[in-house]
């Protein structure tokens, strides 16, 4: 169990694209802390989402209690470094990818900080953690892959609660000897009942797509995910 606060991220794969400002504003008002932003290439991933240009659209939307929430991008895309500061122009406020797909990963790690936003690093369900290694100094968050990348609406793999206890001993021990508190989230079929399981394993980050977005109450979902994070400490 992680010492940070839950944090709910709805990730707007999942929402209607009709009305996407819309659907940002109102999942932050039914509780929602953080907007996901999942940007996919056909080329790192088999699928083609959005880009900048939605995310800035979006930005004037992402409001949580009157100031600007976190906007969440997850680049699933190859090569990483040329997008980076599209997205920080955008309103991105954490940018994260995967290391496989970056030919100098601490470089790219800069380059997010360089452009003012929290970094992170992705973990796919068979990348391994020792990738994590000489990047802790570096990163806000690890993000955890619980379903292969490329599309919503995926099963959860359940060897990934195994993974993100491992990823949680490896960033409490770097917080003893530190002090600085590495966020760790997990992506990909997280429902109501699952949610606990994956808490318990040290998760304090959690996106969900269809899980919200597929229901007509975003608000009763999230009030739902959140009791289940509390039944588990």
């Amino acid at each position: 169990m992680s010492l940070n606060s839950p944090i709910i991220a709805p990730s707007i794969l999942s929402a209607d694209f009709a009305k996407l400002g819309d659907e940002v504003r109102v999942v932050l008002e039914s509780g929602a802390d953080w907007i996901h932003f999942d940007v996919m290439d056909n080329h790192y991933v088999p699928n083609l989402t959005i880009g900048p240009l939605v995310c800035e659209a979006i930005r004037p939307h992402a409001q949580k209690n009157g100031k600007p929430a976190m906007i969440d991008v997850h680049l699933m895309v190859e090569p990483v470094d040329r997008i980076v500061p599209d997205f920080a122009k955008a309103g991105a406020n954490l940018i994260s990818f995967h290391p496989e797909a970056s030919t100098h990963v601490h470089r790219t790690l800069s380059l997010i900080k360089d452009n003012g936003c929290q970094a992170g690093l992705v973990l796919n369900p068979t990348s391994p953690i020792h990738l994590l290694d000489h990047a802790l100094d570096q990163i806000d968050l690890v993000l955890l892959m619980s379903v292969n990348p490329g599309f919503g609406g995926q099963s959860f793999i359940p060897s990934t609660l195994t993974k993100i206890t491992q990823v949680r001993k490896m960033l409490d021990q770097y917080r003893k000897t530190n002090g600085r508190s590495i966020r760790l989230e997990v992506d990909g079929g997280i429902k109501v009942d699952n949610i606990a399981a994956i808490a318990k394993a040290g998760a304090d980050t959690f996106v969900a797509g269809s899980a919200i977005f597929g229901k007509p109450n975003y608000r009763d979902v999230i009030e739902a995910m959140h009791k289940e994070i509390a039944s588990s400490i």
